[in-house]
């Protein structure tokens, strides 16, 4: 019986060059390359935009309608954070608009018919918005009814109840820190500095993205340097730094434009609170890895010890909390909640998960990608809007894009299957 020596499993590699392979303690650099499936979302956003903004002749990018895209869209982007959990644990929510809609009802009825505090209103609106979510959590994750039947049925209960409760009438209107954190924005502190032919800008704003520029960065050279000393692949210098630098250039450029209206929207702090946190969620805890497991493969999840009860039931608890929290958030933006709130909202975030790189077949996306996804949704409503379109060319044109999306996302599917035979 022959040895085989790892010079000879070397040099029979595919590719091999007759020497050893590196110990697992080397470090490897790779070569410059792009993962379609991973930054073809944020190509496209960046493509997108550039398409808006020569249409509109710069309006898109204008301090004042960037601050309205995010304001307009801040309660999308929050449901888009609890949708891309259920979905990449292969389930979908078609209760959320509903839900947006009877919590905003809820909070209305506390503080403006009964007037209790806001702080304690909002709370008691959070705590319904998890009772919703485990009262649907049960029947999937327990008694084993699919998502879409128990959702589907909830989008008619929670919308009938929102009926039961305001009838045809609005209800407000609302305190006004609600209606600050819906529509307001951070005060000057440090008041303004000089940018030169830009003019005046907001000092703490500034301070506030160069913070989450240095945050970005040293978490990105952590996540590097860990990959390096375990001898994984990693990008060559050269190219690392400028990933940083075209990162930390779009969000100085966005920070910019805010500091130069009316500061840092509130909600837009409250989102960068809600993606960090879910963020670090989904890649650093056990609960997010069990949530990829689930929906990558459930029997392997179960087998392995998993538990998919509990965590099933947990993110629709957590996908009721954020529906509340979106509820407060829009109904103070329109300063009363009416009967018609959230119509198509659930539409919205499962478009924004989709378009934001989640797979159909669960197991796959990210929180910052459905952020992305939906900031796309926004950028062709406001972007048609400043151009005069139609609402029918508008709707034309975001279901042409989802399908893009979810098609794009088959076809790389396909293609690295096809590489791996």
């Amino acid at each position: 019986m022959s040895s085989t020596t790892s010079a000879d499993i070397g040099a029979a590699a595919p590719g091999g060059t007759g020497l050893p392979p590196a110990p697992p303690s080397s470090p490897a650099l790779r070569r410059f390359s792009i993962n379609p499936r991973q930054s073809g979302i944020y190509v496209a956003f960046v493509l997108i935009v550039v398409l808006f903004s020569v249409l509109t002749d710069g309006a898109l990018l204008t301090p004042q309608n960037i601050s309205n895209i995010i304001v307009q869209n801040s309660y999308i982007l929050v449901l888009a954070i609890g949708m891309i959990l259920i979905i990449i644990a292969g389930h979908i929510d078609l209760s959320a608009g509903s839900v947006v809609a009877v919590t905003g009802a809820l909070s209305a009825v506390l503080m403006v018919n009964l007037e209790v505090p806001w702080p304690l209103a909002v709370l008691i609106t959070l705590v319904a918005g998890a009772l919703v979510g485990a009262w649907q959590g049960f029947w999937v994750a327990y008694f084993g009814i699919p998502a879409f039947i128990v959702t589907l049925a909830g989008m008619l209960l929670f919308r009938a109840l929102t009926l039961t409760v305001l009838g045809n009438q609005g209800i407000g209107p609302f305190p006004d820190p609600i209606r600050t954190l819906s529509n307001g924005f951070t005060e000057g502190y440090l008041g303004n500095i000089g940018l030169g032919p830009l003019g005046g800008a907001d000092l703490l704003s500034l301070l506030v993205g160069l913070a989450v520029v240095a945050g970005y960065a040293f978490t990105q050279w952590r996540q590097r340097a860990g990959r390096l000393g375990y001898g994984q692949i990693v990008d060559p210098m050269p190219i690392f730094v400028l990933k940083i630098v075209v990162a930390a250039v779009v969000v100085m450029a966005v920070v910019v434009q805010l500091a130069r209206f009316r500061n840092l929207p509130w909600v837009l702090v409250l989102l960068a609170v809600l993606v960090l946190g879910y963020t670090l969620l989904t890649t650093r805890s056990v609960f997010g890895r069990h949530i990829y497991a689930i929906g990558g493969n459930l029997s392997a999840a179960t087998l392995s010890g998993v538990k998919v009860k509990s965590v099933t039931f947990w993110i629709f608890v957590n996908m009721g909390v954020l529906a509340a929290l979106a509820g407060v958030i829009f109904a103070g933006r329109l300063n009363q909640a009416g009967p018609t709130a959230g119509t198509n909202f659930e539409l919205d975030a499962i478009a924004a998960a989709f378009i934001g790189g989640a797979a159909v077949q669960g197991g796959v996306g990210k929180v910052v990608g459905a952020i992305t996804g939906g900031l796309i949704m926004a950028v062709i409503n406001n972007g048609m809007s400043l151009i005069g379109a139609p609402s029918e060319r508008v709707m034309l044109v975001k279901g042409l894009v989802l399908l893009a999306a979810v098609a794009y996302d088959i076809w790389t599917k396909r293609r690295a299957a096809s590489a791996t035979r």
